[in-house]
């Protein structure tokens, strides 16, 4: 497999100061905002940012999506780190979720199938993570475009495997040309800003 760098430019700009998860799920935007206990109806469609100061906060609603069988989430905070929810979402599908804030070089990256960790990757975490069998030559093509270490995920490597695990390639145009329903969701319960959860509590598995 030959691998294409990612543009992410746009995200180690302006939008990349601000805290973002990307949360990616394999089921209908109808079944996620459900899991999360949000009400279809209550959610209004509208465009992703089209300029940074337009961003969401903390404290704002997130977007919702469709891209092709996935459905693509985006919280302005710390959702995609929050391991109840994003395992909840994963039951009987896949999920990949991704949580940055660029100008702490804060970085999060998390697989989870059917309810289980596959694999995890965080800033703060006292070991690398075992690459599963499943990911592993993905993973070697990745460190020959980004040696391990010298990049945080965000800067690349986060959107590789993304694209490896999904199938999606995600740029900015793809986003932006996208209409996403924003809206609230009761089991929105990631911490706030700066208060990540412990990454020793992660469990591995196979």
């Amino acid at each position: 497999m030959t691998m294409q760098p990612p543009d992410v430019s746009w995200l180690r700009g302006e939008y990349g100061e601000e805290c973002y998860s990307f949360i990616y799920v394999r089921a209908t935007p109808q079944q996620v905002i459900a899991r999360l206990g949000g009400r279809w109806e209550d959610f209004t469609p509208g465009p992703f940012p089209d300029d940074p100061d337009q961003y969401p906060s903390h404290g704002e609603p997130l977007g919702i999506t469709s891209i092709g069988d996935w459905t693509f989430v985006f919280d302005p905070d710390w959702l995609g780190t929050d391991e109840d929810v994003i395992t909840m979402l994963s039951e009987g599908t896949r999920l990949v979720s991704q949580a940055a804030l660029a100008i702490k070089g804060l970085d999060y990256f998390h697989w989870c199938e059917d309810g289980e960790i596959r694999f995890f990757w965080g800033v703060d975490a006292e070991y690398p993570a075992e690459d599963p069998d499943e990911i592993t030559d993905t993973m070697t093509e990745i460190h020959r475009l980004h040696p391990p270490f010298s990049h945080h995920y965000y800067q690349g490597p986060a959107f590789l495997l993304v694209e490896h695990l999904t199938g999606i390639r995600v740029t900015e145009r793809l986003l932006k040309d996208s209409t996403f329903m924003w809206g609230f969701a009761p089991e929105r319960t990631a911490p706030p800003a700066g208060e990540l959860f412990r990454p020793e509590a992660t469990a591995q598995s196979g």
